[in-house]
């Protein structure tokens, strides 16, 4: 294995093939280390939804982010199709809240951003969403809302990198980071050292102790996330649907996704019989005809939490060369796009194009001296 790289990325998620897709286009040689398979953690097992979940409940900054993605979306899926021959199945199937006390909020946030929210009465909903079991009255829809197929995206990420010429090794830590003085050198590993001017965190629920004694209390933590998967058949749930937390996500082939847990837990990714049972009863609350279904799997993952709801982006202050993206919670899917082309324009010394890259700086979290 070749040991040198311009740019080296420790994580190989979502944010880590995307950063690193990014910077291979801008001409850099690239090189992912993960600890274990390219996409194998999080971004396997999240749903895949291209909006964070009560998007009103977070900071604009993040809306501005979002936003850019959903933007990009199409043309990046189009361009991993082509490139590989593997289709994500992006899929604009719209989002339907049932949570009708959040329609006051909801529905400011939406004016204040331009985003394509209203609410529906009960006979727009029943037309939405014909299988539906108690329904309230009325109900928030987003009609722009799209899902991707987690899987499928990995490969066709993992394929397009290859194609790139970036180098992928799996099955490699990372020990520790190799500094001189206030200069990144790159990274001590299982398989050896790696040389790197430039390297970059994008490890996940595993970031921050990457950055351990550098100054940087980044507020990432391991949150799990626990999912049940029915094998149902096409129809049987129509739209991206969401009530008290839970939502149902619904597949090409008809599978349907119920999620999800939110567990502050430490590293543990076991499932759980009390978890099974509540995402279960919320999918036939829900969607009764879901009942007559299997669940066919039933698993957990681990996000990357972070207390002030914002990703961070952006060089480490103090550490020259040495950058982080990671933090995004729920959200690393359809925040993913427009981090990784942030972070490749900061490191390359570019004007940011995708949002003001200012409430995203890794500095925001630096322990008072």
């Amino acid at each position: 294995m070749k040991r040198t790289a311009d740019c080296l990325v420790i994580g190989g998620g979502i944010i880590g093939m995307l950063t690193a897709r990014e910077l291979a286009a801008a001409g850099r040689e690239v090189m992912i280390v993960d600890k274990g398979h390219l996409g194998g953690e999080s971004t396997w097992a999240g749903g895949g939804i291209l909006s964070p979940l009560y998007p009103w409940r977070y900071p604009a900054p993040l809306t501005a982010l979002a936003s850019w993605g959903q933007r990009h979306y199409p043309s990046l899926i189009e361009a991993l199709r082509e490139a590989t021959g593997i289709d994500p199945q992006w899929e604009p199937s719209g989002l339907l809240i049932l949570d009708a006390d959040e329609a006051a909020r909801a529905l400011q946030w939406a004016r204040a951003h331009g985003q394509d929210l209203v609410q529906i009465d009960g006979a727009e909903l029943a037309g939405l969403e014909p299988g539906l079991g108690p329904r309230p009255g009325r109900a928030l829809w987003m009609p722009g809302v799209a899902h991707v197929r987690n899987p499928r995206l990995i490969k066709a990420l993992r394929r397009a990198l290859e194609v790139m010429g970036v180098r992928l090794c799996e099955g490699v830590s990372v020990n520790e980071l190799l500094c001189v003085g206030d200069r990144t050198r790159g990274a001590r590993t299982s398989a050896g050292c790696i040389s790197a001017p430039q390297v970059v965190v994008a490890g996940g629920a595993w970031s921050a102790s990457l950055v351990t004694g550098l100054g940087l209390e980044t507020g990432i933590e391991p949150v799990r996330g626990q999912m049940l998967l029915f094998a149902a058949r096409p129809g049987v749930v129509r739209r991206i649907v969401m009530q008290d937390g839970r939502y149902l996500i619904p597949r090409r082939d008809g599978h349907v996704l119920a999620g999800s847990t939110v567990e502050y837990v430490g590293f543990d990714k076991s499932v759980t019989r009390a978890a099974r049972l509540s995402l279960h009863e919320a999918a036939l609350n829900l969607v009764p005809a879901l009942g007559g279904f299997p669940v066919e799997a039933h698993w957990a993952g681990l996000r990357p939490g972070n207390r002030d709801g914002l990703p961070l982006i952006g060089a480490v202050p103090g550490m020259e060369g040495l950058y982080i993206n990671s933090g995004h919670f729920r959200n690393g899917v359809v925040l993913g796009p427009g981090s990784a082309r942030m972070l490749a324009q900061i490191m390359g010394g570019q004007p940011v194009s995708v949002a003001d890259p200012d409430p995203f700086r890794p500095e925001r979290s630096c322990v008072p001296a």
